[in-house]
């Protein structure tokens, strides 16, 4: 038995000394998931994979500014684009994108109605605390026939400021941290509230058959990214995880997994 243990230790330490070892911050849920499939075939190319988990959307690219991590996987270029808008100047911020992974359609989820047209005058449509999301969101309201965008805004960065034609004056609410807002649909409060795929499926919901409305995968900008420091797009570890991330393999988990709440960005 104590030869056996030695072999293993022996074989432990052996790959330990082979593989490089590469830290991914991710969001629990799917991104953590899905890099969890990636891990073995990873580990096959000599490259140790270290999942970091994080539950909000500040503290990975935080993460990664610092090079506590060598690359994160939770957001989409437009949040990115927002990120280093909100740090222009600040070298250690000199991010870009590896390559995209998979989308999430976001969704917006009522227990009082069945449909955005249904939402009463005035209604209180509770959304997450970040800009780069408005426009996103404001596009399903607009294309369900319920609000107007400023003629010629660019959908990807319209804001409530944007809409020109409201009749029902919903009050579009963008004033919470996006972990909390399946607790609030749980809790009835306002009379609707958008939810990002994670943050639903985390929360047991069904982001296929839950929503009352639910945003598009064709054509989405909206595709998450694995995000690096500028440069490390082509370091050979980085390039591997992306090459996992597109293979058929990964990308037909995630359609078995997920079922049309994630969309494999080669669906």
């Amino acid at each position: 038995m104590k030869k056996v243990l030695t072999l293993i230790a022996a074989a432990t330490l052996s790959f330990s000394a082979w593989a490089d070892t590469l830290t991914v911050g991710a969001s629990n849920v799917p991104h953590a998931e899905i890099l969890e499939q990636a891990k073995p075939i990873l580990a096959k190319q000599g490259i140790d994979l270290e999942i970091r988990p994080f539950q909000d959307y500040i503290l990975p690219n935080t993460a990664l500014a610092s090079r506590d991590i060598d690359a994160n996987y939770f957001q989409h270029i437009p949040y990115l684009n927002s990120v280093l808008k909100d740090h222009a100047g600040d070298k250690t911020y000199d991010f870009v994108s590896a390559g995209a992974i998979h989308i999430e359609p976001i969704g917006i989820y009522s227990k009082k109605y069945k449909s955005l047209k249904d939402l009463p005058e005035n209604g209180r449509v509770i959304m997450r605390d970040a800009v780069a999301e408005e426009g996103r969101i404001l596009s399903i309201f607009e294309k369900e026939g319920v609000i107007k965008l400023k003629p010629g805004v660019d959908k990807v960065a319209a804001r409530i400021s944007d809409v020109v034609e409201n009749p029902k004056k919903l009050q579009f609410l963008p004033n919470v941290e996006g972990s909390l807002l399946p607790q609030m649909y749980n809790n009835d409060e306002g009379d609707a509230v958008v939810i990002n795929a994670n943050y639903a499926i985390d929360a047991g919901l069904d982001p296929v058959k839950d929503p009352i409305a639910v945003e598009s995968g064709e054509n989405n900008p909206y595709a998450n990214i694995i995000t690096v420091h500028k440069g490390d797009e082509k370091k050979k570890d980085i390039v591997a995880l992306v090459e996992v991330l597109h293979s058929k393999e990964i990308q037909d988990w995630i359609r078995t997994k997920y079922k049309g709440a994630v969309i494999s960005v080669n669906n």
